[in-house]
């Protein structure tokens, strides 16, 4: 057994060590040429919020092999677990919240602040939100901990009458379960119905603080998730489908890339009596909305440009470039085929072991833990790979909402060219899903995930806490996550086939 803490503690100890590297790896090749060698605190917020958020979700896997330490103990306490995980998860979930509701959201502000203003007037008008946030933070927590923050367990109270302990066994069968003289008389099965009752107890802050973060957390989970877990594996298809067939002749070349120049010329000028406004304070409803417009058009303008090269490469290595083209929405039909798959595969086990009681099947959790009999992390890896895939999905939402819906802001993830602002705020919604991710996780693989302290948090605690629990007992959040997918997955069967037309001459909203 001491062979397998101390393996557990070195691979608990190399794999945060890469995710660290892996954080700085995706900050390098993502940012913008415009913060290079700027914006340091932005950066670092980002490195520590991509580590926590993946080792959140790395610590369910490793919170399964932690209980294997007592795999061969009578009950959970005849044991020492290898790594501490309860309070483990409390600490990254704390640190999680703090991120989310303070330090992004400082970060965010000191970086949009206005460029002409003195470094310390950027970092107290930061400062003056967050601190203000942080207060309203702090009474709502306050306020409903100190009201509804109990939970509600219910227990059934047994008692049975003191019987010898046999000399032997033999005398135990299907039709003679207990020690008892009458055939299959259990106490628990001859317990009236008023030795039912509830126990109830107030939880730890910490714990409450988990809580709420993830209700918030769940909501946007639901949603993003719900159409991103269509969309992602669709949106690859389909662009399959609408793919350049054949390379463009240099007229069709020219007049396309003249539309597009009198589009960013409109885009400019948009941009210009934005800035304007912004200069002169009137930064009201108006503003805002017609920034968003542009910021989605400018997207857009963009893609149609990326677009447009495809279909007519330049250069010396033009045969090759569109080769290359060729091979890469290959490669996008391939990987939204298997996403799909998976797609088809989550929603399936949400069905049949969340939504149906009884459940028809563990489904998942069975192929998980016959893939740990075939190699030990097998199973393990397949079930962070599913989790790791909600996440991605919750992006995948929010960007298809982002282009959809005005009131969303869409901030985009491009190779070599995503700004601190949108980098902060995926960092902050990625933070903020995981929770969710991990509790919803829980749920669906609670038999892979049996008697972890994950369990004990999200699956005790979190599901009986008054004001809550009610999500949780109907569902609420998996018959949502379902219904979105599914209005999705229609919409791209109505929609998704046809190319994007050509927008209009494009217009300030007056």
């Amino acid at each position: 057994m001491g062979d397998f803490n101390l393996a557990l503690v070195i691979v608990a100890i190399v794999v945060s060590v890469l995710v660290l590297l892996v954080s700085v790896y995706l900050l390098v090749n993502y940012q913008h040429p415009d913060d290079a060698n700027q914006a340091y605190f932005p950066k670092l917020v980002v490195v520590l919020g991509i580590t926590v958020a993946v080792l959140s979700i790395l610590m369910l896997p490793a919170d399964v092999a932690n209980r294997q330490a007592c795999r061969k103990a009578v009950y959970n306490g005849a044991c020492s677990l290898t790594l501490p995980m309860k309070t483990l998860w409390l600490v990254v979930y704390i640190v999680d919240a703090v991120l989310v509701f303070l330090v992004i959201p400082f970060a965010m502000f000191y970086y949009e602040g206005d460029q002409d203003k003195s470094v310390g007037k950027r970092l107290k008008t930061a400062l003056i939100w967050v601190v203000a946030s942080a207060v309203v933070c702090g009474l709502i927590l306050g306020i409903l901990y100190v009201v509804i923050g109990k939970v509600d367990f219910t227990v059934r109270h047994l008692s049975s009458s003191v019987q010898a302990f046999p000399n032997q066994f033999s005398g135990f069968s299907t039709n003679q379960p207990c020690i008892a003289p009458l055939t299959r008389q259990c106490s628990a099965n001859t317990a009236p119905a008023n030795s039912q009752t509830t126990w109830t107890m107030r939880a730890t802050f910490p714990e409450y603080v988990v809580a709420l973060t993830t209700i918030v957390g769940s909501v946007l989970f639901t949603i993003f998730g719900g159409v991103g877990i269509a969309c992602l594996p669709l949106s690859l298809i389909f662009s399959f489908v609408r793919r350049p067939k054949a390379v463009i002749t240099r007229s069709q070349y020219i007049k396309e890339a003249t539309e597009l120049g009198k589009k960013a010329k409109e885009l400019k000028k948009a941009a210009e009596a934005l800035h304007q406004e912004e200069r002169s304070g009137s930064k009201g409803r108006k503003w805002r909305k017609n920034v968003k417009a542009v910021e989605k058009e400018l997207l857009l303008l963009e893609n149609d440009m990326n677009a447009l090269e495809e279909m007519y490469p330049q250069g010396e290595k033009a045969e090759a470039t569109w080769a290359f083209t060729v091979l890469a929405y290959i490669g996008k039909l391939v990987f939204g085929v298997v996403g799909l798959i998976i797609s088809i595969a989550w929603v399936a086990h949400i069905v049949i072991y969340l939504l149906i009681d009884p459940p028809l099947s563990s489904f998942l959790n069975e192929i998980f833990i016959k893939l740990d009999d075939v190699w030990g992390l097998l199973g393990t890896a397949a079930f962070a790979f599913f989790c790791f895939y909600l996440l991605i999905a919750v992006i995948a939402g929010e960007m298809m909402l982002g282009l959809k819906l005005v009131f969303i802001t869409i901030h985009p993830m491009k190779w070599g060219g995503t700004l601190m602002n949108s980098f902060l705020f995926n960092v902050g919604l990625i933070l903020l899903c995981s929770i969710s991710v991990i509790q919803f996780c829980a749920t669906a693989f609670a038999y892979y995930a049996q008697a972890t302290a994950a369990q004990e948090i999200f699956g005790h605690t979190l599901q009986s806490l008054r004001g809550i629990k009610y999500l949780y007992k109907y569902n609420v959040f998996q018959y949502g996550f379902v219904a979105l997918a599914i209005l999705t997955l229609f919409y791209y069967a109505i929609f998704g086939w046809r190319k994007r037309k050509p927008t209009g001459r494009f217009q300030l909203s007056n």
